[in-house]
């Protein structure tokens, strides 16, 4: 072959390879995401809210095994685990933690001070010291506040209406849930306001749920919140039949509480915020800061309201909570 011919067959080949390599599909960078729950897997609210997460990132263009990896940590409703579990979603190189609340947020923020963390949900974020302001948190945490005492001042308003007479609330809360300990204070300082006492009970497990509900029972409370707190979410059924069998109204935080038997509910929107999780976590993984991200606050509650339980305990709802419920279950 003559010298020129060669050179030309040489560069042909060069524009060939340089074409086909420059046409094959780039390989895809897996991006690896933690999430930290203090409940369990098999909790089927959870399973949910976390089902609405994944698919939104989907949407988003990340598929699970091609582009990006979860890393699922539960601690099975022991608080106490959590810890150990933020420090092995670190040591597996996660790129971003998803907590689901406080608890997991403090632990995330106590096993890293430089992996981005975004809560799902968690009190007062301010206050528990997780940032420094709503709209600048200025560290390595952001995400969406569950708006905390205040939340909880209308929720004991919406009891008092529902049940006027009642001279003594009982409030369920998690020990292990720090953000209880900022709560509290305001939240007695409201219902004293109104002429009422507030009575706390401690319940974290199966045997301390049992002792509190005969604490309040013993102490004739007219009627029970319980705590917004990821336990005593998923104990909504066991909590709502030892209400009917004391014939106590509750209120709960989730609306589960209210689709399994409890009187009233009063939540955020649950899917809004991990669709939005969702969309924090895209950001980063692009880029984004969490010190720069504001934190999110819900803007929509719900009341949710079950009439079949209200007969039960024989009371009649005023038309002002029934014509604010944005669930009614007959």
């Amino acid at each position: 072959m003559r010298p020129a011919t060669k050179l030309r067959a040489t560069l042909l080949l060069a524009l060939v390879v340089s074409f086909m390599a420059s046409s094959a599909p780039a390989q895809d960078k897996l991006r690896r995401v933690g999430i930290l729950s203090p409940v369990s897997q098999s909790d089927a609210d959870t399973r949910a809210q976390f089902g609405v997460f994944t698919e939104r990132l989907r949407e988003l263009g990340y598929v699970e095994g091609r582009n990006i990896v979860y890393e699922w940590a539960y601690a099975e409703g022991r608080y106490d685990r959590l810890p150990v579990l933020a420090g092995e979603l670190v040591k597996a190189g996660a790129e971003v933690i998803v907590t689901h609340g406080t608890p997991a947020t403090t632990a995330a923020k106590r096993a890293t001070a430089t992996l981005p963390i975004v809560a799902a949900s968690f009190g007062d974020p301010v206050a528990s010291g997780f940032a420094r302001s709503l709209a600048k948190p200025g560290g390595n945490i952001t995400g969406f506040s569950t708006m905390g005492s205040m939340v909880y001042e209308k929720r004991l308003e919406l009891m008092l209406e529902a049940v006027p007479g009642a001279r003594r609330i009982g409030l369920m809360v998690n020990p292990d849930n720090t953000f209880y300990s900022r709560v509290l204070p305001g939240l007695q300082a409201a219902a004293q306001k109104q002429g009422r006492d507030l009575m706390a009970v401690n319940v974290k497990d199966a045997k301390t749920l049992q002792e509190g509900f005969s604490k309040l029972v013993t102490a004739r409370v007219g009627g029970v919140l319980v705590g917004d707190d990821n336990y005593l979410s998923t104990q909504a059924g066991a909590i709502a039949g030892l209400a009917m069998k004391h014939k106590i109204p509750t209120l709960f935080a989730q609306r589960r509480g209210v689709d399994e038997g409890g009187l009233l509910s009063y939540a955020n929107d649950s899917k809004f915020r991990y669709q939005s999780t969702a969309v924090y976590v895209d950001r980063i993984l692009k880029g984004a800061k969490p010190a720069e991200m504001p934190i999110e606050q819900p803007t929509k509650f719900e009341l949710a309201v079950n009439k079949k339980t209200a007969t039960a305990l024989g009371i009649t709802l005023p038309q002002s909570i029934l014509a604010r419920a944005g669930k009614v279950i007959d």
